[in-house]
């Protein structure tokens, strides 16, 4: 019998895949101690890995985590007790109160001295704040970003990506993959959801030839969209 049982990623620093696509952001995160006005942006787009590396960072700072959609009932001055990562920080934009406990909360974290540590999909200029004071502190705030993958960081992914699933496969199809698909993180993602549910309806295996099903049928795949580089 076949279960889809849920997954698990894993989110440490063993866990994390280093290619020249983000090893100037890794570096940077590494270097939180020297940010300027003890502050950082990272940006990239989704599934590139902002989380995993806010994990590792929260780790090595002794960061807690939180998302930006829930800092307007957030208890602010708690938060600026310890350094603090907000993820997806962007998702204030157009909500004053989020807005306003961000604004509030990047300077309590500058008069304490406190570490801060933001994710976006895209730079300050581009999230629409309706706030001046808001958008001129996240403009004036250091970023590092995210580059798109390459061949090595697209692999070591798929590799990870099938770990955290407990699946694996023949080493020859990781290549395959990689040159038959979009070149983005979140493609990889829904190609192995993809292929993960077609095994799993199949009760089969993943092979070679499972993934050319996959990637030349996608809408067999349980409605999940694979886009590829054909």
């Amino acid at each position: 019998m076949a279960f889809d049982l849920p997954t698990s990623e894993a989110l440490g620093r063993a866990d994390f895949c280093v290619s020249p696509a983000n090893a100037l952001a890794l570096a940077a995160l590494d270097g939180w101690r020297d940010w300027p006005g003890g502050k950082m942006l990272l940006v990239g787009p989704a599934g590139a890995g902002k989380t995993h590396l806010a994990h590792i960072w929260a780790s090595d700072a002794g960061a807690g985590l939180i998302a930006g959609s829930a800092l307007a009932g957030a208890d602010l001055p708690a938060l600026a007790q310890t350094a603090l990562c907000v993820e997806d920080a962007e998702s204030v934009a157009g909500n004053p109160a989020a807005e306003a406990a961000l604004f509030h909360l990047h300077n309590l974290a500058a008069e304490r001295g406190m570490p801060l540590l933001l994710t976006a999909a895209t730079p300050p200029r581009d999230w629409g704040l309706g706030l001046p004071d808001l958008a001129s502190r996240m403009q004036a705030t250091p970023l590092t970003r995210l580059d798109a993958p390459d061949d090595a960081l697209l692999s070591a992914l798929l590799v990870k990506l099938f770990a955290d699933r407990q699946i694996s496969v023949p080493p020859n199809l990781i290549p395959y993959l990689v040159s038959r698909m979009d070149r983005s993180f979140a493609a990889a993602r829904a190609l192995v959801a993809a292929l993960d549910a077609r095994a799993l309806a199949l009760g089969r295996p993943i092979t070679r030839q499972l993934a050319a099903d996959v990637i030349d049928r996608p809408d067999d795949s349980a409605d999940t969209v694979i886009p590829t580089s054909q």
